[in-house]
Parts: C-alpha cells; structure tokens; sequence
C-alpha cells in the first residue's frame, strides 16, 4: 500500500490543468459496448477506475489501446461472458455495464459492486428502473442476474440516480420505439454522455434536465469524441489555493459546471477570476463562516462538499454542512480532527465547524476518494509532517496528483 507524505505549509503558484471527467469517460467506455466500431475517446485521465473498467472489457475480447490520454477502443470481438466479479467489486462504476450489456448481449450477472466506502449504496435505482424495461432480475447470494428479450421502448420513472439514469440511457438507446425517462437525474456528465451517443447515431433529447427522450435506433457507428473536464478536480484545486493562500490559476475547465460551488466560495471570502475555460483563484486572506448542504445536481455536488467543509475550517465564526446524500461521508472530519480542525459532528449527516484552526500534520487515512483529495489539501496547509494512508483510493480519481502539485511548488511525495 502506497502512502503521500507531505511537508507544510505550502505557498504554491503557477497555473494546473484539469483532466478529463472520469465520471463521464467511464460512462463512455461502458457505452462503447453498444458500438460495433472504432470509437476514439480523447481526455481520458489515466486513473486506476479507468484503468478498471478498460481491464474489465479487455479481459472480455475488447481491443482498448492508449496514447497519453487517447484511448482507442474496438468491441467487435467482445464476448457475452460476465464481467470479472473480482474486477467489478474493485469499482462502483462499474454497475453502469449493465445497460449496454442487456441491450448488445440481452443478459449480464455481476456481483455488488465495490468501491467509495461513503455509506449504503444498494442497487436499488437500477433494479427498479430495469423492471420497468421487462427485464428479469433474480439473486443469488451477492451477485445479480439480469435477463431480457426484446428490447422496446418504455416509460420509465426514476429517482434522480446519476449511473441509473446513464444504466437506463444505454439500455434504451436500441430499443424499438421511443422510451422516456422521468425524474431523470440532470449532471453535466449525462449530458455528456447523451452528446457522445448522439454523435455515434444515438436519438437521445432532454438530458440535462428532469425528462429525457430516447428515440430508439438500429446501431450506433464509431466516432471520435472529447471528454468533458472533470469539475470535481477542478472544484479541488479551487480550494487547494484557498486552503494555502495561494495566486493560482486553474486551467481547462467549464465554469458553468462548478455552480453552486463558486457561489458559495465567493460567499465564503474567496476572490476569484472567471473566464471562459477557467478560474484564478486570487485571495483567499479572510473567509466567512457558511451553512452548505449537498443535493442532487443543480444543487452543491456532494463530491465538492468534503473539500469546502476543509475551506469553511479556516473561515471565521460557526459553519454547518449536511451531507444529505449518503449516511457515511463525514468520516473525513474525524481525520481533520486529528490535525486540529474544530469540527463536532451532529449525526451521520451533519456537522458544525468552528474556524479558523491552526491545522498540524498528522498520520491521517484516506477513506474514499473525494475525501482522501481533502486530506491531500489539508496537509499542504498543515504544519508539520502530514502522512495519508491508502494513496490508491486517491488515485482512483486524480492522475498523478503529486507530480502535478509538486510543478506548483507542493513538498509531496508518493512512497
């Protein structure tokens, strides 16, 4: 097991580009399954949930190759055999083969995935919204079997589930005849998805908002298509700069896919500069206390709550933050704790932070992904020695994080 050691604080400078959104270049690689043709994906980042999901279909005959962060991808070949259970219960992204297996192959089984630990996670979403389809769903033990026959259009009536809402996406998209998704989740990264299918031939309208319209096709055809940037690197790096005080500038992102989140830093104190493609974060000398809850998409991402309840502990006066997505997400605030943070968890879902702390580094844990980031900006702005354990659950989401933070003047290291 791998671990980051870091040495604060940091005052860091210069400019950061943000990758591609591995949210959505997963989703796309998943979708390829549905294309019988050559399909070119460009800012791919090369992070180990990407690199999951290609071992996955290449272990099943597809033909995945990369160049940097291009990857081309041939499913001609690819078998109807089940994904890997020991490879799928790596990722929880991975349930997002489902759809494309069930339309290419009418069958799939596969295992609970694996994954964040952030709380209870079932299938629940997919399972109702793929009865729906007519599709035949049986148990046994752990792993899920799934079954269909022809594939028509259908009304299909959600909760607001990102990876459902994608699953029921790429089930639909060769059925015969028009289905409708109701209560269908709204993320930019569906969007995304939606532009990719339509670009292979796909007759998809309404993505990004609550009804999406899926007019079925006969086949997609290859293309070639570039990823979106990731706005949750890109909402990490903003509070990087604001948790070390730093003049940075983060490049190579859509600012219209960071709000709330930029709302809410200027609210907090934080002096920023937005262009077209990307955010300067100027000043950040004197923060302001704020209650932030996280909702489904327009609302504050839970993926960009873990890193601003960090900012919030060097604002000045009480905040409050509610994690009212998944139960087990603030674990990350028993680790800040540890470095000093004034933090008095509520319950599993709310928390006060008392600012501003002196943070001291400390031996810390990752925990999952979004919260491991966290720990990484807490140790820049610490001082003292910070260790993280488990810099894989880091690396699942970010590409090469310490040799992109140390170009900006970060004393971080992977041992």
């Amino acid at each position: 097991m791998a671990k980051f050691e870091i040495f604060g604080p940091n005052k860091l400078e210069g400019e950061i580009e943000v990758f591609g959104a591995k949210n959505a270049a997963m989703k796309m690689i998943a979708a390829s399954v549905l294309i019988k043709d050559k399909v070119i994906l460009e800012n791919v980042p090369d992070i180990l949930d990407i690199q999951t999901i290609i071992e996955i279909l290449t272990k099943n005959g597809a033909k995945i190759s990369r160049t940097g962060h291009i990857l081309k991808i041939d499913t001609n070949n690819l078998t109807n055999q089940d994904p890997d259970p020991k490879l799928v219960e790596k990722m929880r992204g991975s349930v997002v083969l489902i759809g494309p297996y069930l339309a290419r192959f009418g069958k799939i089984s596969i295992p609970q995935p694996g994954g964040c630990a952030i709380g209870s996670r079932p299938l629940d979403d997919h399972l109702n919204g793929l009865r729906q389809t007519s599709t035949e769903i049986s148990q046994n033990n752990a792993t899920f079997n799934f079954k269909r026959g022809k594939l028509i259009g259908e009304e299909i009536n959600l909760c607001p589930s990102v990876t459902a809402t994608e699953n029921m996406i790429m089930a639909q998209v060769l059925a015969t005849g028009n289905s409708i998704i109701k209560n269908a989740a709204r993320e930019p990264q569906i969007v995304d998805l939606a532009n990719f299918l339509n670009k292979a031939g796909a007759k998809i309208s309404g993505a990004g908002t609550s009804e999406i319209r899926v007019e079925g096709v006969q086949k997609l055809h290859g293309l070639t298509y570039r990823v979106m940037p990731d706005p949750f690197e890109a909402a990490t790096f903003i509070c990087m700069a604001a948790m070390t005080k730093s003049d940075l500038r983060v490049n190579n992102c859509q600012p219209e896919h960071l709000h709330p989140f930029l709302d809410e830093m200027k609210k907090i104190g934080v002096e920023l500069e937005v262009g077209d493609d990307y955010v300067r974060v100027k000043n950040a000398a004197s923060l302001n206390a704020a209650d932030i809850f996280s909702d489904f998409y327009p609302g504050f991402s839970t993926d960009m709550l873990p890193q601003t309840a960090l900012v919030l502990t060097q604002a000045h006066g009480l905040s409050h933050i509610n994690e009212k997505l998944f139960e087990g997400r603030l674990g990350y605030l028993k680790e800040l704790q540890q470095m000093g943070a004034k933090v008095h968890i509520l319950d599993k879902h709310r928390a006060e932070i008392e600012g501003p702390a002196q943070l001291h580094g400390a031996r810390i844990e990752s925990l999952d992904l979004r919260a491991g980031a966290t720990l990484i900006l807490a140790g820049l702005a610490a001082e003292g020695k910070t260790v993280i354990k488990d810099a894989e659950i880091i690396e699942r989401g970010y590409e090469k994080i310490e040799e992109r933070l140390a170009k900006l003047g970060a004393k971080i290291k992977r041992v």
